[in-house]
Order: C-alpha cells, then structure tokens, then sequence
C-alpha cells in the first residue's frame, strides 16, 4: 500500500488557487515562527532545502499538486491512482467548509472522468 499527504486548496479559479497558497504561505503572520523556523533549518542537516511551502503547510503537503479547480486536482488524483497511490491523506482548512467542497466537487469529477476513461 502506498500513500501521499497533501495539502488541498481547490477554488474556482487557478488564479484563486495561486492567491490562496500565496495567504497561506505569508510569513509576515508569523514572523517569530518563521525566523526560529530559519534558525532550525540552518542547523540542520535536511538532505534538500526545505521550502516557504513546506513551512507553512505541514507534511510539505503543496509539494502533492493539489492546487486549482476542482477539475484540476481530479486530474491530479487521478495520476496518483495511476502510479499506484492507494491512499490520500488530505487537509483542508478551513477543515469542515473545504471538505465539503472536496467532496461536492472534486470526487464528482475524479468519478466522471474515470467513467469517461472506460467508455
């Protein structure tokens, strides 16, 4: 069984999308977090560099793709099912009102185009 974390922003727009990582990954709001974050990271001996990204989503969960339309992120899950991805651990936030939306458009439309891919 294989898994990947990720962190979902679905919206409307691409352009929404982007707007949205850019709020969540602002540092300004936690300028203290974030320069301890620093200092961490410069004492550290991580194998790669860890990202603005991956410092504010946990899990580095952006680096999964799951970003843009609801059609989008379909597409995405999509590949990861294909490269034999098994499991979807998935944040949202806000949790409950992004969950939702996952689920009222983003599984409707991983369904469709796997329906479409039989016929």
């Amino acid at each position: 069984m294989f898994g990947v974390a990720g962190y979902v922003i679905c919206a409307d727009t691409d352009e929404a999308a982007r707007h949205e990582v850019a709020r969540v990954t602002d540092v300004r709001a936690s300028a203290r977090g974030y320069s301890n974050y620093q200092q961490w990271i410069a004492g550290t001996q991580l194998e790669q560099r860890v990202s603005l990204e991956d410092y504010s989503v946990s899990n580095r969960g952006l680096r999964s793709g799951l970003v843009g339309t609801p059609e989008r992120i379909a597409e995405r899950v999509l590949e990861f099912e294909r490269a034999g991805v098994d499991l979807l651990l998935l944040q949202f936030s806000p949790q409950a009102e992004e969950m939702e939306r996952f689920a009222e458009q983003v599984i409707p439309a991983v369904r469709g185009t796997r329906s479409q891919a039989v016929a």
